[in-house]
Formats: C-alpha cells, sequence, structure tokens
C-alpha cells in the first residue's frame, strides 16, 4: 500500500508561504507558512501533521491488540504533541507524546497498560519517527 501527499511553496523561508494537499483530497490546497509553523499564526504545518497521524496510527493499533486480548474500547482518545528542537545548525523532530484515555468498562489495568505499550512501540507511524516517544495512558471505567 502506498499513499501520497504533496506539498508546494512558494518565495522565501520567512516570506514564503506553501499548500499541502493528500491523495485523498481530505486535504487541499491547505497553506501553511514559517509563520505557522515557528510563531504560533493559525494554520498547520508539518509537526501538526506528524501528530494527527501518530494519534490517528496508534488508536488503531491500540484497537487491535486490545481487541487481541479480548478487550473492547467504547472509546480511545488520543492527542499526540510532536516536539520540534533546533539542534545543532537545524531543526529536528526530538519527541512525540501520546496523552491516551480509553474506556473499557471492567478492562484488567496491568493488561491495558501492556497494549498500550505494545501499540506505542508497533504503530507504523511510531516506527517510522527517530525520535523518543513517550506516552501517559488512562483507563476509564
Amino acid at each position: 500500500m502506498k499513499q501520497k501527499a504533496s506539498a508546494i511553496w512558494n518565495g522565501g523561508l520567512k516570506d514564503g508561504s506553501g499548500t499541502i494537499t493528500t491523495g485523498s483530497g481530505v486535504l487541499s490546497g491547505v497553506p501553511y507558512s514559517f509563520r505557522t509553523r515557528f510563531e504560533g499564526e493559525k494554520g498547520t504545518n508539518p509537526e501538526e501533521l506528524v501528530g494527527a497521524a501518530h494519534a490517528g496510527c496508534f488508536s488503531m493499533a491500540l484497537s487491535m491488540i486490545l481487541g487481541m486480548a479480548n478487550m473492547t474500547p467504547q472509546k480511545i482518545e488520543t492527542e499526540a504533541t510532536v516536539t520540534l528542537e533546533k539542534v545543532g545548525d537545524g531543526f529536528q523532530v526530538t519527541a512525540s507524546h501520546l496523552d491516551v484515555k480509553v474506556t473499557i468498562p471492567g478492562a484488567d489495568e496491568t493488561a491495558f497498560q501492556e497494549a498500550a505499550e505494545a501499540a506505542k512501540a508497533n504503530c507504523p507511524i511510531s516506527k517510522l519517527l527517530n525520535a523518543k516517544i513517550t506516552m501517559t495512558a488512562t483507563l476509564e471505567a
């Protein structure tokens, strides 16, 4: 399976801007710029998109692993916080932290934590990232 996305950039780094489009069309010409990436201006940026991919991938992996352990989640809520830091002469994504809240009435806490750790280690986006990946997983009854 292969998925495609594209980016177009116009101009210099600080005064330029670009758009991001996904092959599915869910994102189509979504603007991004230096200001949306580094100065907090409203809009998207590559790290936000990586965070969305990591949260979505992890949630699906956790659902699968919980199912294999005979636990069916009512809801999995995952928020990924991606850290971009200046390293040497450039920038690097150094970490992705997953905050996870899962509702499974009557679930065993130890089995849940084992499943969450397995999902964190094995979701394809976790494997893709060359960064420290941490997690706080909360089981809600």
